[in-house]
């Protein structure tokens, strides 16, 4: 007799791999059921300033039922998203092809001929999330422009490809009501953007091209099912066939302290696509259960994070830096360092608290007293302009954040144990050399455009005091590889030791991008359910 699902495919996670397989798979007719441990949003729930903590932050075990988490590990700081929608809800909109030697390094290198391939699932990926050229340019542009000017880069300037929906020609000054523009009237009716600069705090005027506007919303309306709050807490092979009969996953209560609600579902496909973090911790929690023993011991390796530095320079009393799109424009500093304008919305204060003022100098101990007596000196000489520069709030308003990513390769490992101040449970944890937290080319870059516009730079706390670096873009820990040995997938996704088993998130990515990394995930993911056939062309499983 016919073995009986729950559905046809459960995907984990509905970030833009999880969105992706879930719209695809449905138009190929199967049952898909989406687990996501995070909230709905809308613009009627979204935070009006990122203050409100509780709504803005991702910590469910303090009361913290936001969308924006921040993980702190011995080697590195990452920021991340946490909704339904994964981290298209809290992310810059920001959507650039990365250069094609990316596909020549790292463990995807040599698996498929990558720079004929990838154009067309770019090109796919492109039309869905509605990439166009950014229309708000402001005032952190211009400046931005000036200082690649100042540093002889002018000719690599540029403003940012990005899913967000300006209106028609004529609409220069947005907040217009659309009828959906995008996908023939399928799609949710828009408004143009204003050019707020609150991409990522949370769109409250329906701007942005997230994923519960296009993947997800159309993956909906095709029948998939979305279990919001729903955490995956454990994946067995059905019948210990090694995924051939399918699974069983079991779900808790995804922000509940007390309530878990446990509950158990079937399925003949699994998609892990719970981002980077995600993925890599419940893949390791069920290697070392022995539920899924057999997935590569490559996991958690060669984990990237586009070798990134956040820097900020801060213009106290000068033009307002907070209109335009979260990522506006950008410039290469040279050709391994990348720097891109970055902006939160007026009162949108809160990551003022992790910055201090910018110190130069070396990586270790001697940097910190540096900041001393360099914050002592600018105390005694501009001490008004100083504390201005050190106040909280208008912090949104007054700052250009700069995002500063290199190509130059480099990783950690994550590993799967308990830490010492805490043998109750295990976490995630990083090991490995070091990644450089400091970039002392963007350094000076900040140094000499303080001076040369009047502004006040700005170094993160972390990468300061700790010699940690900060990302939003946590890469790899699952990539590709030609068999087991090499990697936790293949070049189709599919997971190493397992039938039915794919991993569709950020955690598949081969290398360091050196650009915002969500486009490449939504077309490798394109890519990979191109290789799943209709549901109508698979023979019926059967039971003796």
């Amino acid at each position: 007799m016919s073995q009986h699902y729950d559905y046809d495919v459960i995907i984990i996670g509905s970030g833009f791999g999880g969105s992706v397989s879930a719209l695809r798979l449905t138009e190929k007719g199967y049952r898909v059921g989406v687990m996501d441990m995070g909230r709905r949003w809308s613009p009627e729930n979204m935070p009006s300033t990122n203050w409100k903590i509780w709504d803005f932050l991702w910590r469910p075990m303090l009361g913290l039922k936001g969308f924006f988490s921040l993980r702190f590990f011995r080697h590195v700081m990452v920021l991340h998203g946490n909704a339904v929608g994964g981290g298209s809800v809290t992310y810059a909109n920001t959507l650039l092809v990365p250069p094609e030697s990316v596909w020549t390094d790292g463990s995807w290198r040599g698996l498929d001929d990558w720079q004929a391939v990838m154009p067309a699932h770019y090109a796919t990926a492109k039309k869905m999330l509605g990439v166009n050229k950014n229309q708000r340019l402001a005032a952190a542009d211009h400046a931005l422009q000036k200082m690649a000017e100042h540093q002889g880069r002018g000719d690599t300037f540029y403003t940012t490809d990005v899913g967000v929906f300006f209106g028609d020609a004529d609409d220069t000054s947005g907040g217009k009501r659309y009828p959906d523009p995008y996908f023939n009237g399928e799609g949710p009716e828009r408004h143009s953007c204003i050019g707020c600069g609150s991409c990522m705090t949370g769109c409250v005027h329906n701007a942005k091209n997230s994923l519960d506007k296009n993947y997800l919303y159309l993956a909906e309306a095709k029948g998939a099912e979305v279990h919001e709050e729903t955490r995956v807490s454990d994946v067995r092979p059905l019948n210990n066939s090694d995924g051939k009969d399918g699974y069983e996953v079991f779900t808790q209560h995804g922000t509940a302290l007390f309530s878990k609600n446990r509950k158990r579902f079937t399925a003949k496909k699994i998609i892990f696509a719970a981002s980077s973090l995600g993925t890599q911790e419940l893949l390791f929690k069920l290697k070392q259960s022995g539920a899924m023993p057999k997935i590569s011991d490559e996991l958690g390796n060669r984990v990237r994070t586009n070798a990134e530095s956040l820097l900020a320079l801060r213009f106290p009393g000068g033009e307002d830096m907070s209109k335009g799109v979260a990522i506006g424009s950008g410039f290469y500093l040279d050709e391994y360092t990348h720097i891109e304008a970055t902006r939160y919305g007026k009162g949108h204060d809160l990551l003022s608290l992790l910055f201090t003022p910018l110190t130069g100098g070396t990586p270790g101990i001697g940097r910190t007293f540096l900041w001393f007596f360099t914050l002592l000196a600018s105390l005694l000489r501009h001490p008004i302009k100083t504390l201005r520069g050190c106040n909280p709030f208008g912090f949104a308003k007054q700052t250009i954040i700069f995002l500063c990513m290199q190509t130059i390769d480099g990783h950690l490992n994550m590993r799967y144990r308990r830490p010492w101040y805490w043998p109750f449970t295990k976490v995630l944890q990083t090991e490995g050399q070091p990644i450089p937290s400091f970039i002392p080319a963007a350094n000076k870059f900040v140094a000499d455009s303080a001076k040369q516009l009047d502004g006040i730079g700005a170094s993160m706390v972390s990468e300061l005091f700790f010699n940690i670096p900060t990302t939003a873009h946590c890469m790899g820990g699952c990539g590709m590889g030609s068999s087991a040995q090499t990697g936790v997938i293949d070049s189709q996704n599919r997971l190493f030791g397992y039938d039915n088993a794919y991993v569709c998130d950020g955690s598949m990515l081969g290398a360091n991008l050196g650009v915002n990394p969500s486009l490449t995930i939504t077309a490798l993911t394109e890519r990979a359910m191109s290789f799943i056939p209709a549901k109508d062309a698979i023979p019926a499983v059967s039971e003796a």
